[in-house]
Formats: C-alpha cells, sequence, structure tokens
C-alpha cells in the first residue's frame, strides 16, 4: 500500500498551493563582466526610478562587490558577533523557558540575524517561512526579484508580470519584510565605488608586476626575408614564455619612461580604499594597519565596534518583536505574546573586581558567584590561615621585633588579578 505524502506544517496552518514566492522565481544567466563607476551609476539610476524602480542591477552590483576579501569578512564578522549573543523569551515579565529552547533548536535565530543584519547592508530582505522534513525554515526571496519602493515581485527581474507581495493573505505571516530605511539603498551602495577603485589599483599593480617583472624581449634581423623571420619567431617562442617583439635591424624599440615607480601609488590608492570600507563597516579601522599601530588604538576602534553591535542587537530585538514573533505566532510555530530580550555583554574582569572589593561589607549569593564567573564555591571558610610572626631581630616600620610578637599579613587589593 502506498504510503501518503505526510505534511509537516502544523494542522491548521497550511499554505495555499502555489504561493511560494521562492519557487516562482525565473532563474536567469547574469553577465560577470568587469564593473565600472559607469554600472554602478546606471543601476542607481534604474533602482531610483519614479515610474517602475527595480534593484535587478543594484543588486547583481551589490553581489560582486562582496566577493571582496575584505567587505565579505567584516560584514561576516558583524554577522557572527549578533549571532554569537544569548537571549530568551519573555512573557509577562518572566523567561519561557520551554519556548525559547524551541526557537534555539530550530535554527531560525541565526538564519533570522544573518538576514535581519544583511537588510542594513543591501537595503531589505524579504523572508519566506516553510515547513520541511528538518523543520520550519527562512528563505530569503531573491533581492534581484524584489523592489521594496512599490513592494513588488517579480518572477522574472526583465519581465514586465509582478505580484504586490504587501498585498498577499500571506503578508505578515508566512513572508515578512526587513526594510530599514524607505528609499534607502543600503551601505553597500555607499562601498560600491570604494571597491571599484581598489579592484582597478590591484589590476593595474598586477600589470605592472607583469611588465617589470619579465622585462619584453627585442630581436632584430632582416623582416624582409621570410625564413629569416620565420627562424627568429621560433626562436623567440621556444627560449621563453616573456612576450617579444621581432623588428628590422633598421628600427628601433624603446619604452617610455614614466614616473619611476615599485608601485607605491597603487598601494596607496588600495590602503585608501581599505580603510574607508572599514569606517563604513565597522566605523574604524580595526586590525589592519600593521606599521603604526597600537595597543590603545585598537581598544579604541573595538569599542567603536561594540558600539556598532549593540546598535546591530537593537534592530535584531525590534525586528523580531514586531515583525518576526508575531508571523511565527500566527503559522503555529511560537506562542503568542512573547518577546525576545537580548542578554547584556558583562565585562566579567571588571564585576569581578566589584565583587572583590564588596566582599569586605557584604555578602554574596554562591550559586551566582559560581553560575557568573564558574568558581566552584563549596561554602564560606571557617578556618583562617594562622598568622605569620617575624623573625627575631627584624625591623619592621623603623621597630625591632619582639620575640613572641605575632603580625597578620593582608592580601593586596590586586591580588587575584
Amino acid at each position: 500500500m502506498e504510503r501518503k505524502k505526510q505534511d509537516h506544517a502544523p494542522s491548521g496552518r497550511k499554505r495555499k498551493n502555489g504561493a511560494s514566492l521562492v519557487r516562482r522565481v525565473i532563474e536567469r544567466h547574469e553577465s560577470i563582466t568587469r564593473k565600472d563607476i559607469a554600472d554602478w551609476k546606471k543601476a542607481r539610476i534604474q533602482a531610483t526610478n519614479d515610474y517602475e524602480p527595480r534593484q535587478v542591477l543594484l543588486q547583481n552590483l551589490y553581489e560582486e562587490i562582496m566577493l571582496d576579501a575584505l567587505m565579505s569578512s567584516q560584514v561576516g564578522l558583524r554577522i557572527d558577533k549578533s549571532q554569537g549573543v544569548d537571549f530568551s523569551l519573555v512573557q509577562g515579565g518572566k523567561t519561557d523557558e520551554e519556548q525559547t529552547r524551541i526557537l534555539k533548536d530550530s535554527g531560525l535565530f541565526d538564519q533570522l540575524v544573518e538576514l535581519i543584519v544583511e537588510s542594513k547592508f543591501y537595503g531589505c530582505s524579504l523572508i519566506e517561512f516553510s515547513y520541511t522534513p528538518d523543520g520550519i525554515r527562512a528563505d530569503l526571496v531573491r533581492r534581484q526579484n524584489v523592489a521594496p519602493k512599490t513592494g513588488r515581485f517579480y518572477p522574472d527581474t526583465y519581465g514586465s508580470e509582478f505580484v504586490s507581495y504587501r498585498e498577499e493573505p500571506e503578508f505578515g505571516r508566512w513572508l515578512v519584510e526587513l526594510y530599514p530605511r524607505e528609499g534607502d539603498l543600503g551601505l553597500l551602495n555607499k562601498a560600491v565605488p570604494y571597491v571599484l577603485m581598489k579592484k582597478f589599483a590591484m589590476s593595474c599593480w598586477s600589470e605592472l608586476c607583469e611588465i617589470f617583472g619579465i622585462p619584453p624581449r627585442v630581436m632584430k634581423t632582416n623582416t624582409s626575408d621570410p625564413e629569416m623571420l620565420s627562424r627568429a619567431e621560433q626562436m623567440m617562442k621556444e627560449i621563453g614564455s616573456a612576450a617579444y617583439f621581432i623588428i628590422d635591424t633598421e628600427e628601433n624599440f624603446d619604452f617610455a619612461q614614466g614616473v619611476a615607480t615599485n608601485g607605491e601609488v597603487y598601494k596607496n590608492l588600495i590602503d585608501t580604499c581599505n580603510q574607508q570600507l572599514s569606517l563604513l563597516n565597522l566605523a574604524a579601522v580595526l586590525g589592519q594597519d600593521t606599521v603604526n599601530g597600537n595597543r590603545s588604538k585598537e581598544e579604541s576602534s573595538s569599542k567603536l565596534l561594540d558600539s556598532v553591535v549593540k546598535a546591530d542587537n537593537r534592530f535584531i530585538e525590534s525586528s523580531f518583536n514586531r515583525i518576526i514573533l508575531p508571523a511565527l505566532a500566527s503559522i503555529g510555530v511560537l506562542k503568542p505574546g512573547l518577546r525576545l530580550v537580548i542578554a547584556k555583554e558583562v565585562d566579567v574582569e571588571k564585576l569581578w573586581k566589584m565583587v572583590h572589593e564588596g566582599s569586605q561589607y557584604y555578602d554574596f549569593d554562591i550559586d551566582w558567584i559560581r553560575e557568573t564567573f564558574g568558581i566552584e564555591v563549596t561554602g564560606l571558610r571557617t578556618d583562617t590561615a594562622p598568622a605569620v610572626s617575624p623573625a627575631p631581630g627584624n625591623k619592621k616600620d623603623g621597630k625591632a621585633g619582639a620575640s613572641g610578637s605575632r603580625e597578620t599579613r593582608e592580601l593586596p587589593d590586586d591580588f587575584f588579578f
């Protein structure tokens, strides 16, 4: 007997057949030719068109610049820091451990955090929920097919047919949109010119290495004699792989003498672009300047990065509480009325110093100390160390030590650090 296909969605929470936008996307081959500033301007004109704005060219350009190693690492750093935070789902002022565990085990949090942070860079993220044999999942609707300014989804990026996704009954439930600023093209729009100029400088520097690293060869022969010309050409092919020229004995060939350089001008342009990209992505130049870098500079840059991550976490909390959690509750993944709260990061070293200083006047909860600092405290000490008596004849504070006298030594304040 043939087994019926199982439906993994909860009872009463089923989508209409054919309503998925992700499955309606028509894949097209995109050009991978070299991009320049003119392509960027053309993409911006298409994205800001008053009649029918589209982001096909702009999102293709964003994917191109995200192949840059610096951009990829820095955007990934912000995503990783936000994914690593601890969170809980709260209802009525109390943490719901069961619902928190469901969200953590589903893997949705990491997927959604990545898409939420990316919406700041790409300008928007249209997310579609669906059930699979492994549980609930969140898929990104291809950004090239979405026009957030008009709320339209184009199955074919070069077609005229569209779906007004904000008017669909699934919107707000199975389909949610993260659109940080209306009309904003995202942070990557500001990064495009620097990445393009950086790629241009690296290409020119590579060409400089090829020309001056392996100089071309010049051979003079009688070019009017076909036999001598053929022999000279065969000879040049066999003795190396560098570029070569064959000229007549009466001809001269010289390289024009340009500015003598070893590529410093290209290196300066690349460094400048990297610095501007770091300021855009992390608000600081972090971990790049190995010549003029120092510890204090790196610490101040890390603090600036922490402020950026805190802003990302506030945006994540707001997006979950306003958009995502109500949608997950409406499709039966979580209970209604939940709020996501991200735990605040604590400087453990600073906190331990406060506890150490306050322990002279106050008592602290042993369980809290064990959970916070990982110290296996078993209880209060009942025995004290024996007092230390100085050796006879030793002087302390200008006085002779008397035999039989006892002195108690106090630990310095920084003993535990």
